[in-house]
């Protein structure tokens, strides 16, 4: 089953320095019916000005996932961790049993980034972050695992049974999706414009796959999405 999520209906929040549209209920926007996706609770598609960010905030119990689109996020947290995660790469934070941190862009333009959280499967455990860069050169036209909580995977490691993938599909290029019976599927496109079961998504609308499903994206134009595939 796939219910599409249009860009222009997602949730927004918008001041002077950030420009924010939430796919599912977060902060002040609240829908019944986008209260998560399974094991994934949140995503926002965030523009941040220059000069400006995340002031020192906590968290516990979620794993946080930074995709940046665009400029570059600077990262600093209570355990130290310091980091700069630029377009294209991404940064992983479990919050454990608690962490602060803070999210600000250095940069001399706005960053765009995706932030996405995703429920652990066990509350608790020792808070930790990373960073790794993602060639978007290595992923033309295949799926390339981000973030994973399978050992298997080199990929930034996260505490439940989920993937986040990412490619950037060439125009007239296809590739296969399949969600599985009792996953669930969130896809987002940061650009370009896609066919996905017949249906034309352009960028930053999103759509929700319920397994099982087996669809097959084709690129109109040239694309680039993330997908997260979880319990």
């Amino acid at each position: 089953m796939l219910d599409i999520r249009r860009f222009q209906s997602l949730g927004r929040f918008d001041n002077d320095w950030l420009n924010a549209r939430y796919h599912f209920s977060f902060s002040g926007y609240y829908d019944p019916k986008r209260m998560g996706h399974g094991a994934l609770r949140v995503w926002n598609d965030d523009q941040i000005r220059a000069g400006t960010g995340f002031p020192p905030h906590p968290h516990d119990n979620m794993e946080i996932i930074t995709y940046v689109r665009k400029g570059a996020i600077s990262h600093k947290d209570s355990l130290g961790n310091k980091g700069r995660t630029e377009a294209g790469d991404v940064q992983v934070m479990s919050a454990g049993s608690g962490i602060q941190h803070a999210e600000v862009n250095l940069e001399s333009e706005d960053t765009t980034l995706f932030q996405i959280w995703i429920m652990p499967s066990m509350r608790g455990g020792r808070p930790h972050w990373g960073q790794r860069k993602f060639p978007k050169a290595d992923r033309a036209n295949v799926w390339s695992v981000l973030a994973s909580g399978h050992e298997a995977d080199e990929a930034l490691p996260i505490r439940q049974d989920a993937r986040v993938l990412g490619t950037t599909l060439q125009a007239g290029h296809e590739l296969e999706l399949e969600t599985k019976s009792g996953r669930y599927g969130y896809l987002v496109l940061a650009t370009g414009s896609v066919d996905i079961g017949g249906e034309v998504l352009n960028a930053r609308d999103g759509v929700a796959i319920t397994g099982p499903e087996k669809l097959t994206i084709k690129a109109i134009d040239d694309a680039e999405l993330v997908l997260v595939d979880t319990v």
